[in-house]
């Protein structure tokens, strides 16, 4: 049984992607799979990617900075991490990097040490080789580099 799925003309597809971006940042490929989900042809995607350009609803610099801002302020992701989740985003390697490069090195150890320091704390095994495993595979999780890793873990399980 088909269902009626709702069409858009370019001019309402415009319009409702101009929301959908305005909301929060977006990649191109999350705009392109929207338009994809509301039955667009390639033409008309193509058309409607163009006029986001144009009209700044759509930049993925800004894209990339908002999310590695965002993810490494909520969710402690280090920039192992960030880089990998970009990448599955399609977004550029300069714009990878730009963002990256946002992040205060201080700050960024700052909250590497606060994130294992309270995790350490947490961990309730027993065995020491264990404990080390459990914190180390969390940071790891976590895209934090693993010199920084395991130098911290052998600091705090001794």
């Amino acid at each position: 049984m088909l269902y009626n799925k709702k069409t858009y003309t370019v001019t309402e597809a415009k319009s409702k992607l101009e929301h959908y971006c305005a909301y929060q940042e977006r990649c191109h490929k999350e705009v392109i799979q929207k338009l994809k989900d509301m039955q667009m042809i390639p033409e008309a995607i193509d058309v409607i990617v163009v006029h986001l350009i144009e009209h700044n609803f759509l930049n993925e610099e800004r894209f990339a900075k908002a999310y590695v801002r965002g993810k490494f302020k909520m969710k402690s992701w280090g920039k192992l991490r960030l880089t990998s989740q970009l990448k599955l985003k399609d977004i550029s390697k300069v714009n990878i990097n730009q963002a990256l490069n946002t992040i205060d090195y201080d700050e960024y150890i700052d909250v590497f040490n606060d994130l294992a320091e309270k995790k350490a704390k947490n961990i309730t095994e027993a065995n020491i080789w264990k404990k080390k495993k459990k914190l180390a595979d969390y940071l790891l999780y976590r895209g934090w580099e693993s010199n920084l890793v395991y130098d911290k873990v052998n600091q705090l399980i001794k």
